[in-house]
Formats: structure tokens, C-alpha cells, sequence
């Protein structure tokens, strides 16, 4: 008998647990608990209410109220309610004056109330001052304020507190990389992407950093990376440009800023900037028509943007003008080879032997024999190939050689123009000078066969 009242209560006891796991297994779903949540919020609602239709600085009304708005991120209406607290908490033991101060920071972070945001984190902070939330919310502030050397000590605090936070290091790299601190800025940025891999703001300020700290393989690989992406692409494409264009690769530079120009709603300073290096290199990659329609488009954009009339207005006369390509733009070997046209062509039906060809930077002096019906004399030709002026201490050298080679004349032309001061140098002086117009009218007749235009 003893037995089965033994078996009977165990099967009792197994029944009752049974019961009671299945009441406490149910699901959050279900009808009975959700019944409940919502009468306790219900509940505090309509206390808080009751309590503040009485008095609207009920501390304990305004607490309960504040809490749900502040849980639920309903800012708007938790700002106001923080707003009092936080005035009425340093005389009220029952309140929590830290927390009422830092609530009060973030609703106003989060309704755009900047100034006072900095108010009740600054009121936390005197509290709590290595807290991680207030720290790192008053140096977000400085960050969008562009107090940038501001924003650095409160992130720095944060990330003492709490070194694996994704935000604080991305905006600690952010505002070391707005400060021109590159290369501090890279360990922040990185650990950010190392955080959050998809953070292509990280990842694009992180490769500017690079590119400043002359690490410029490894920045060009991640601008190359997100020249497709909608948002970053242009500037990324634009960053590619430059430096295939620093490495003279100059297709590669035009391809990268076409790439840049495809996308959708592109910001106007990135697109005039795209066009005009786009133009710079075509220029440098001697395709003048090219780079002549791309600076009008920018003209009808940007009317006036940098120095686009002018080179306009210079690559439209090249343009029409081979010859002139050629002595201003071409490899030295071709120039050379022009300006040799010219020592054979200038003096008419004469013989010419050349008997010198040297090339400095500054510039090309031919030395020539030059044998005509009516005189024979040794002709020094010196060509300028710069567009600026050429001043007297250039002439007073070229007349020293000339009387070094006991040389009959010497032929000074120039892209350029001629001081003042060298055009009364060569008054008397066996030296005839050629400024870029005159200069024009032989290269657009070196190659017609017929005499030059001198």
C-alpha cells in the first residue's frame, strides 16, 4: 500500500511540474502576458498623468513619463520633460541628478538642440566625468560643429572607457583627419572598418589619409575601389585622377575622371573639378580638341571657373596651329626638329650647314653656317619655348656667345614676349628678336613651301 501512495505522489508531483513549465514556457505572443504589458504601461501613463494634471513639476509624474518617452525614443516629447527635471533635480534626492542631465543631452542631440545638448552633458560630465556616453556625445557636438581639435580629448575619454565602440573611433578618426593629423587619423579609421567592414565614409577618409601621408599606392587601390559607389565615387574618381595623372599615366588619369562624370546628381565643385583635370590632362596627353570641348562645357557651367577662359582662348590658337603644338607641348626630340625647319628655311634660297644643336633647360641654340649669293656668316638661332617673358640677362648671355663664336647675328625667338629692358639691350647689337606673334606666322608657314613670314 505503501508503494502505490508512493507512486501516486510522485505522478502527482511530475502532473504539477508539467503544469507549471507550461504556464511559465509560454510564448511572449500569447494573449495573457501581452494583456499585461500593456496595462502596466497603461497603468503608469495614467498615473503620471493624473499626477501631473494636479501639478505639471511632479517629479514623480514627469520621472515616470520621461522614462517611457526616452525608452520608447519619442524625442520630441522626452526634450521637454527632460527640460524640467533637470532643473528640478539637484534640490530633489528622490531624482537621479546624472541621469536627468545626460537624458536631457541626448533628447536634445536628437531634436537638433545643439546648445543645449552641450548644456546638460557638461552638467553630466561634472558628475561622471570619465562616463562614456556623456564623453562621446560631447565630442559628436564638436565634431558636427567642425570643432574638430575640441571633439578629440572628449573622444579620447570615451574610448578609454569603451575602445571597441564603432562610433567613437570613426569620429575620432574623422576629426584627427579634419585637424591634418593623417597619420594619427589611420589607426582610428582603421579600427572603425575593422568594425564595421560596410563603412565606405571610413574607408574613403582612410584612403585621403594615406594619399596625405604619401602612401599613395594603398590610397589609390581604395579610391579605385569606390569609384562605383553612388555617393563617394565622384570625389573617389576624381582622387584616382590625380595621382595616374601625378604618375603620368595619363589614360589611365582620363579614364578614372570619366568614371567620375557618369554618376547622378554629382556635387557642382566635384563636377567643375572633375571637367578642369580632366581638361589639364587631355592637354598633357596632347589631344588639344579633346580638352578644348571639355574646358567650353566647363565654361558653360562654371562660367569663368579658375583659369578656363585663358586656356581657352591659348588651346583654340594651338589648336589651329600644329606647328605651334609642336614647339610648345612636343617631346624634345620633335621640338628640336622643328626648330631645325626653321634655321633651314629662314633665309631664303641660302645654304645652310648646321654645325651645333645645344639644348638647356631654359632653352635650344642652333649654330648654323649660312652660305646666300650676296653673304656668308656664322647665324646663332636661340629658341625660348616659355610663354613668359624673357628678360635681359638671357640676351646679355646669347650676345656673349655670339661673340665667343664670332658669330655674324644671332635669331632670338620666343613663345613668350621680351622685357623692356632686353629690347633696349639688342639696340645695336647684332640680335633680332621674334616675340610669339611673329613667332605664329613662321610656324604656320614653316611647312607651305613658300618663304617664311618673317
Amino acid at each position: 500500500m505503501n508503494s502505490a501512495f508512493t507512486i501516486l505522489t510522485v505522478i502527482l508531483i511530475v502532473t504539477f511540474a508539467l503544469l507549471l513549465l507550461s504556464l511559465l514556457g509560454r510564448k511572449p505572443g500569447e494573449k495573457g502576458p501581452k494583456r499585461e504589458k500593456r496595462k502596466d504601461r497603461g497603468t503608469i501613463i495614467r498615473e503620471a498623468t493624473r499626477r501631473l494634471a494636479a501639478n505639471p513639476r511632479d517629479p514623480d509624474g514627469l520621472s515616470a513619463m520621461g522614462n517611457i518617452h526616452y525608452q520608447e525614443q519619442d524625442w520630441e516629447k522626452a526634450y521637454p520633460i527632460y527640460e524640467i527635471l533637470i532643473d528640478l533635480a539637484p534640490g530633489n534626492p528622490k531624482l537621479d541628478e546624472f541621469e536627468a542631465a545626460l537624458r536631457y543631452g541626448v533628447s536634445a542631440i536628437k531634436t537638433n538642440r545643439l546648445q543645449e545638448a552641450i548644456k546638460g552633458l557638461l552638467m553630466a560630465r561634472k558628475l561622471k566625468p570619465n562616463h562614456f556616453e556623456v564623453n562621446y556625445n560631447l565630442g559628436y557636438i564638436c565634431y558636427l560643429q567642425k570643432e574638430y581639435e575640441k571633439a578629440v580629448p572628449f573622444l579620447r575619454q570615451a574610448l578609454i572607457t569603451d575602445s571597441e565602440n564603432v562610433l567613437a573611433q570613426r569620429y575620432m578618426g574623422f576629426s584627427l583627419h579634419r585637424t591634418h593629423r593623417y597619420r594619427d587619423a589611420l589607426a582610428y579609421l582603421k579600427k572603425a572598418i575593422d568594425l564595421q567592414p560596410e563603412d565606405k565614409e571610413s574607408l574613403f577618409a582612410m584612403a585621403e589619409c594615406l594619399f596625405e601621408s604619401g602612401a599613395v599606392d594603398r590610397s589609390l587601390k581604395i579610391f579605385s575601389h569606390l569609384r562605383p559607389d553612388p555617393v563617394l565615387g565622384p570625389q573617389s574618381a576624381l582622387y584616382a585622377g590625380i595621382i595616374h595623372a601625378q604618375m603620368n599615366q595619363h589614360d589611365k588619369a582620363v579614364l578614372d575622371f570619366e568614371i567620375g562624370l557618369r554618376h547622378e546628381s554629382i556635387p557642382k565643385e566635384i563636377n567643375n573639378e572633375l571637367l578642369y583635370k580632366m581638361a589639364v590632362t587631355l592637354i598633357k596627353y596632347q589631344d588639344i580638341p579633346r580638352a578644348l570641348g571639355t574646358l567650353k562645357d566647363l565654361q558653360k557651367i562654371t562660367p569663368g571657373y579658375k583659369d578656363v577662359p585663358a586656356l581657352i582662348l591659348r588651346y583654340q590658337e594651338l589648336n589651329q596651329n600644329k606647328n605651334l603644338q609642336t614647339y610648345l607641348m612636343a617631346v624634345q626630340s620633335e621640338f628640336v626638329s622643328l626648330c631645325r625647319k626653321i634655321v633651314v628655311q629662314f633665309y631664303p634660297g641660302a645654304k645652310v650647314k648646321i654645325t651645333d644643336i645645344s639644348v638647356f633647360a631654359d632653352y635650344t641654340d642652333i649654330v648654323s653656317e649660312i652660305d646666300t649669293p650676296k653673304w656668308s656668316d656664322i647665324v646663332i638661332f636661340r629658341f625660348f619655348r616659355s610663354q613668359g617673358s624673357v628678360g635681359e640677362l638671357l640676351l646679355r648671355d646669347f650676345h656673349g656667345r655670339i661673340k665667343d663664336l664670332k658669330a655674324g647675328k644671332g635669331i632670338c625667338m620666343s613663345a613668350g614676349v621680351f622685357s623692356d629692358e632686353s629690347r633696349r639691350f639688342t639696340e645695336g647689337r647684332p640680335i633680332d628678336l621674334f616675340d610669339k606673334d611673329q613667332l605664329n606666322r613662321i610656324l604656320n608657314s614653316v611647312d607651305s613651301g613658300t618663304p617664311l613670314k618673317i
